[in-house]
C-alpha cells in the first residue's frame, strides 16, 4: 500500500512536519469537537499585547500530541513497554485535553459556569466521543484520569513536565517573539524514562530542564500574567458582569449568540456534574461568539455597556497598577472617588455600584515548580532518583519552588494623573 494513503501530515512552524497514522487518532482530529479548537486563541486576549499571537488551541493540541508521539517512541527504545492500544489511548488523551476550552481559553472559564475548570469539560467531551466511537477510547479515559495502572502514561499527559506545557512553552514563545521562553524541548524528550513506573530524567538531561523552568517563570512574568493582558482579561469580564446585571434588571438586552445567550441568563454549575445540554450549549461557542456580542453591545443603550464595549474593541483599555498589600486599600478608596468624580463629569451613572465597573483589585499568582506533591525526579549515575532541586548544581531553583504573587488595581487610564 503507497504510504501516503497510511498517513496524513501537518507542516508545523514550531515542529516541522506531524505525520499522524489514518485511524482512530485522525478521524477524532476531524470531529467537529475539535475543529472547534481552530477558532478559540490559545493565548486568549494576548493577541491584545503581542500582535502574532493569532495561534489556536488546535495547533497547540496536534503540536503536544507530536511531542507525545515522540517521547512514546523513546521509551520503547528505551525498552519500556508500551503496546500499541496504550500508545493510541496515550496520544488520545493527550490531543483532548484541551478540547474542553471555551471562548478565548482561560478568560472566561468561570464567568460562564461556575465550580467550573476546563479539564471537567475535557473529560465530558471524551466521555461523548467513546459512546459516538463504540468504545474505542476507554483506554484514553483511563490514562487521562490516573485510573491506568502504568502512571507514568498519565504523567506524559498532566504533570510539572508534560507533553501539554513543553509544547505551549515553545509555541507561545514562538507567536510572541519572547525568546526567553524557548525551551530544549528534544533534550528534555530524549532524557526522559521510565523508572520504577514513573517518568524521570536522566543526569545529563538536568540542564535543560532547569532551562524549562526558568523559561515557565519568564513566560509567566513576560506573556501571561502581562500587565496588559491582566487589564483585558479584567474589562471582558466587567463588561460580562454589566451584561448579567442587566439581564437580571430585566432590561432588554441584544444577545446575539443563542449558546453564550444560554450561560448569561442560567449560569450553571459544574458542582455536581456537567449535562449533555451545557456540554452542547458550550461546545456551540467559541471566540466569534464573544466578539459578535461585543460589536451589538457596544451599540447598547446602556451607557455604561456601551462604553465598556468600545473601550474593548478599540483596545482603550485599562490600566494595570501594581501596588503592595498593605497600600492597596487606600488607593481603592481613591480609586474610587476619582473614578466617580470622572463619570459624573462624563454624564455617566456614578452611583457606588457603577462606578465599580470601571475599576477592581486582584493577585497575579505563578508558580514556576511546584515539588511538593508534583516533582520532577533525576535518575543519577548511581540509579537514584532524586528531587530536581536537590539534583541541580545551582541553588536559584530553590527560589523557583516559592509562588510569586503580586497585589494589583485595574482602573481607567484617565484618571492616572490624579491617584
Amino acid at each position: 500500500m503507497d504510504k501516503s494513503t497510511q498517513y496524513k501530515i501537518f507542516s508545523d512552524p514550531v515542529h516541522g512536519f506531524i505525520t499522524i497514522p489514518k485511524g482512530i487518532i485522525l478521524r477524532l482530529i476531524d470531529h467537529p469537537f475539535v475543529q472547534r479548537l481552530r477558532r478559540i486563541r490559545q493565548l486568549g486576549l494576548g493577541y491584545l499585547v503581542f500582535p502574532a499571537a493569532e495561534h489556536s488551541r488546535f495547533s497547540h493540541a496536534i503540536g503536544a500530541m507530536e511531542l507525545g508521539q515522540r517521547v512514546l517512541r523513546n521509551l520503547r527504545e528505551k525498552d519500556t513497554t508500551i503496546s500499541d492500544a496504550e500508545k493510541t489511548g496515550t496520544l488520545i488523551a493527550i490531543l483532548l485535553h484541551d478540547s474542553g476550552h471555551g471562548p478565548l481559553s482561560h478568560t472566561l472559564e468561570n464567568t460562564l459556569i461556575r465550580d467550573f475548570n476546563h479539564e471537567m469539560m475535557s473529560l465530558k467531551i471524551m466521555q461523548e466521543l467513546n459512546k459516538e466511537f463504540g468504545g474505542e477510547l476507554e483506554t484514553a479515559i483511563q490514562i487521562f484520569t490516573d485510573q491506568y495502572p502504568k502512571k507514568f502514561l498519565h504523567q506524559l499527559i498532566s504533570s510539572q513536565l508534560d507533553m501539554d506545557r513543553l509544547d505551549y512553552l515553545k509555541r507561545d514563545s514562538f507567536f510572541t517573539g519572547v525568546s526567553e521562553g524557548s525551551v530544549g524541548i528534544n533534550r528534555i524528550l530524549k532524557t526522559m524514562r521510565v523508572f520504577k513506573g514513573n517518568v524521570v530524567i536522566e543526569r545529563k538531561g538536568i540542564y535543560a530542564v532547569e532551562n524549562y523552568i526558568l523559561s515557565r517563570r519568564l513566560m509567566y512574568m513576560q506573556v501571561y500574567l502581562h500587565k496588559t493582558v491582566l487589564s483585558a482579561d479584567a474589562l471582558l469580564k466587567k463588561i460580562f458582569d454589566r451584561v448579567r446585571f442587566l439581564i437580571e434588571s430585566g432590561e432588554k438586552i441584544e444577545l446575539p449568540s443563542d449558546p453564550l445567550a444560554f450561560f448569561l441568563r442560567k449560569k450553571p454549575s459544574s458542582q455536581k456534574k456537567i449535562s449533555r445540554n451545557v456540554m452542547t450549549q458550550y461546545l456551540a461557542m467559541d471566540d466569534h461568539d464573544i466578539i459578535i456580542s461585543i460589536k451589538a453591545w457596544a451599540a447598547s443603550r446602556d451607557k455604561i455597556l456601551s462604553d465598556l464595549s468600545v473601550r474593548f474593541l478599540n483596545r482603550n483599555l485599562f490600566r494595570t497598577r501594581f501596588v503592595t498589600r498593605a497600600n492597596r486599600h487606600l488607593l481603592q478608596e481613591s480609586l474610587h472617588r476619582e473614578t466617580q468624580l470622572y463619570l459624573k463629569m462624563r454624564g455617566f451613572p456614578w452611583d457606588d455600584y457603577s462606578v465599580s465597573f470601571y475599576y477592581g483589585a486582584d493577585e497575579s499568582f505563578s508558580e514556576a515548580y511546584k515539588y511538593e506533591h508534583e516533582s520532577i525526579w533525576i535518575l543519577d549515575d548511581e540509579g537514584r532518583a532524586i528531587e530536581f532541586s536537590k539534583a541541580a548544581d545551582t541553588k536559584h531553583i530553590i527560589a523557583l519552588t516559592k509562588p510569586v504573587v503580586k497585589p494589583y488595581l485595574i482602573h481607567l487610564k484617565e484618571i492616572s494623573d490624579r491617584l
